[in-house]
């Protein structure tokens, strides 16, 4: 217990030498192959020391930026291969917009190779720093022994869940809060952190109160107020404090700006994609002959429907037996839809929806009416989520998976909703491009499952 407040200083000393490598490793690039590039033609003259520093400043800010969103400083909360995976694709998009920087500077198109030495250098240190990292990691902090709390029935699904990170957390007990309060705050005392689960609200506070009283680490699955108590103002116009929730979804600017982003990325999309869309096309064409688009009616905002397109990826008879979604190892994917599926490739035609303003690149997914009809049965907040337009992606999709429940969908689109902001729509639309290789994102629900929702 002693050490861990060392966590988080160890985790600042590896990522602090992480980018004093790559400071260096730029510094030799800069000095030996591009400072004197141009010079003297042009009227370039040389760079000054601070000049020098400057540019190399830089590049240290491009890697770190890109690091940051994708995850790759959070040594102890993300698995290796993901934070392997962060730091890999960091360094690719950082050294690609250092490229560009380099171009302007020297004002000339640069030999990218002694660049692209750099990085492969870069990649071997990252690869081998993180595993070294990693496991004095987990041999300072092992897994933490935590107890599962919950209400009525056993949550199964999720322990199982936790169960895939034993590196972190180590469910060695789970007890009902049915026990009683005495047993309950005596068993939690055993602990090093506890799990609540659907309980009551009431006992939900006693157990919380409790724990922070006592300095027991609590983790929660939040209620659907609890994501909107979160996202509230704080008022401070006398001497009680009050939350302020406003529940309109965007305000007016935001959805201006939004939309206006929308068209520009949507355009810019469209342009770099037409190369691939035309390939996916004339692979869809010829392996059964079918349509190349797939046509279907989805929801957006405010519950109004339209046509989004797709690349199909089924075969054409894929909804003869009634709608359902996509299932592990679904014998109605054709090959070819198999792999652009894989890739999120199918998607790439709803950015004419995007255009046509019917979506937005940022936003939940939208859903079949006859599929949002059933969740809605079994939860009615499932309407929440068409406070804004549906999109390409989103928070859920980002954070969650294509057989996450619809419930923890929700939940997740509504925190994207109540903590809307363009650097939000930023920061998942760099996300996206890392779970593009990510496999199980993509896995489908169950084969006896139609819908996403699960039955108990």
């Amino acid at each position: 217990m002693k050490r861990q407040r060392y966590k988080h200083l160890l985790n600042f000393a590896a990522n602090v030498v992480s980018l004093i490598v790559y400071g260096i490793l730029f510094a030799i690039l800069w000095y030996k192959y591009y400072a004197n590039w141009n010079i003297g033609v042009s009227g370039i003259t040389p760079y000054f020391r601070r000049g020098n520093w400057a540019v190399i400043g830089m590049y240290l800010l491009f890697i770190f930026f890109f690091t940051k969103v994708f995850g790759g400083y959070r040594i102890g909360y993300l698995r290796l291969t993901d934070i392997i995976l962060s730091n890999v694709l960091a360094l690719l998009l950082g050294n690609i917009v250092a490229f560009f920087e380099l171009c302007l500077i020297c004002r000339d198109y640069v030999n990218p190779m002694p660049l692209i030495d750099v990085m492969m250098i870069e990649v071997g240190f990252i690869v081998l720093w993180s595993i070294l990292i990693r496991e004095g990691y987990k041999a300072l902090y092992p897994p933490r022994q935590m107890i599962v709390v919950y209400g009525m029935y056993p949550p199964d699904e999720l322990i199982d869940k936790i169960n895939t990170r034993r590196d972190k957390y180590d469910i060695c007990a789970t007890i009902s809060c049915t026990v009683g309060k005495e047993k309950l705050f005596e068993t939690i005392s055993e602990y090093q952190g506890v799990v609540l689960c659907d309980l009551p609200a009431e006992t939900r506070n006693d157990v919380m109160k409790y724990c922070y009283q006592n300095s027991i680490r609590v983790y929660c699955t939040p209620k659907i107020s609890d994501i909107l108590f979160r996202a509230s103002d704080n008022i401070h116009l006398f001497d009680t404090p009050l939350y302020l929730l406003r529940n309109q979804g965007l305000s007016i600017t935001q959805r201006f700006f939004k939309r206006f982003f929308d068209i520009i990325l949507s355009l810019i999309g469209i342009l770099l994609a037409s190369p691939f869309m035309l390939v996916i096309a004339i692979c869809i064409k010829l392996y059964d002959w079918g349509p190349i688009l797939y046509t279907q009616e989805r929801l957006t905002r405010d519950h109004t429907p339209f046509k989004i397109y797709k690349f199909r990826s089924m075969t054409t008879d894929s909804e003869k037996k009634g709608a359902r979604l996509a299932a592990k190892g679904d014998s109605r994917v054709t090959p070819v839809g198999n792999i652009i599926r894989n890739i999120h490739f199918d998607e790439l035609p709803q950015l004419f929806n995007i255009l046509k303003g019917d979506m937005s690149l940022v936003g939940p997914r939208p859903e079949r009416q006859i599929i949002a009809e059933q969740y809605m049965e079994e939860i009615p907040e499932f309407a929440f989520r068409t406070k804004v337009k549906a999109g390409l992606t989103g928070y859920a999709q980002v954070w969650g998976k294509y057989n996450t429940t619809p419930y923890d969908k929700l939940k997740m689109d509504i925190t994207y909703i109540e903590n809307y902001s363009l650097w939000l729509d930023i920061k998942i639309l760099l996300l996206t491009f890392k779970i593009l290789f990510v496999k199980e994102n993509t896995e489908g629900v169950e084969q006896s499952q139609t819908t996403a929702m699960k039955k108990h």
